[in-house]
């Protein structure tokens, strides 16, 4: 028997509530025996019904909020998996872009931006909008960046760098035995083409930079809400850099049995 999670999205930078209420997306339940296996081949998502993707229509263009995204430009879905059990949210990426920037060195490169919060507790993501001005702002990114809310930006694709930065100080949510991730692609920098990308992640109600050893898992259950956010940073042509916010600001919910709908607030 399949179960969901459904997933209400969440502002990037201040985490605080679901900005688009009453808006779910589910999350597709993996049978125990058939976990995917992240290879970079989509086979393994194929049991996946295709309304469980989250498409162009669910994007706001930041450059141009009446500009509706150009699927000749970037055109991109999202699949997202969960195993009963496992303290994991699994994604599928495929991508067209027109442009693929990923040449130089350091964060200029397209990116996939993922932040999950795994418990909804809201609140500030980053120091600069903590609640209290007690703290300086070194002291406040070490207590709070990435702690309550984990933040992930993934190179698409990654050449001679890591897959993600975890962004905050606690780089270890992006390694195993947390995090993993493959790619499949056949383009040059600057060349058009098709990408996928299979990953998994591990949510945290707590990822303090003190370690793994503090750190607490978020618990995937039944009926359980979390909150997640996306963008993707895109380079549209050499020198145009543009922002494509994915379903943000909303969460996902573990209901107790199949179902076979979305809602749209």
């Amino acid at each position: 028997m399949r179960q969901l999670l459904l997933l209400a999205m969440l502002g990037i930078a201040t985490v605080s509530a679901a900005d688009r209420a009453g808006t779910t997306f589910k999350i597709f339940q993996f049978p125990a025996n058939m976990i995917p296996r992240v290879d970079g081949n989509a086979d393994d998502w194929k049991m996946v019904p295709d309304d469980y993707a989250i498409g162009m229509d669910q994007l706001v263009d930041d450059t141009n909020k009446d500009r509706k995204p150009d699927p000749l430009d970037l055109d991109v879905k999202v699949k997202v998996g969960w195993v009963k059990g496992l303290n994991r949210l699994y994604f599928l990426y495929e991508a067209y872009d027109n442009y693929w920037d990923f040449a130089r060195p350091g964060l200029h490169n397209d990116i996939f931006e993922v932040v999950v919060d795994g418990d909804m507790s809201g609140g500030p993501l980053i120091e600069r909008f903590q609640p209290t001005k007690e703290l300086s702002e070194r002291d406040a990114h070490f207590s709070m960046h990435g702690v309550q809310a984990q933040n992930y930006h993934i190179m698409t694709p990654p050449v001679g760098k890591d897959w993600a930065l975890a962004w905050g100080c606690n780089a270890y949510v992006k390694e195993l035995p947390y995090a993993n991730a493959a790619y499949n692609y056949n383009f040059k920098p600057g060349e058009s083409g098709r990408l996928t990308l299979e990953f998994w992640i591990t949510p945290f109600d707590y990822a303090g930079c003190e370690g793994p050893r503090r750190a607490v898992e978020s618990v995937l259950s039944e009926n359980k809400l979390i909150g997640m956010a996306w963008e993707f940073w895109i380079t549209t042509m050499p020198i145009a850099r543009s922002t494509l916010s994915g379903i943000s600001r909303g969460s996902i919910r573990c209901t107790g049995r199949p179902t076979n709908w979305w809602r749209s607030g």
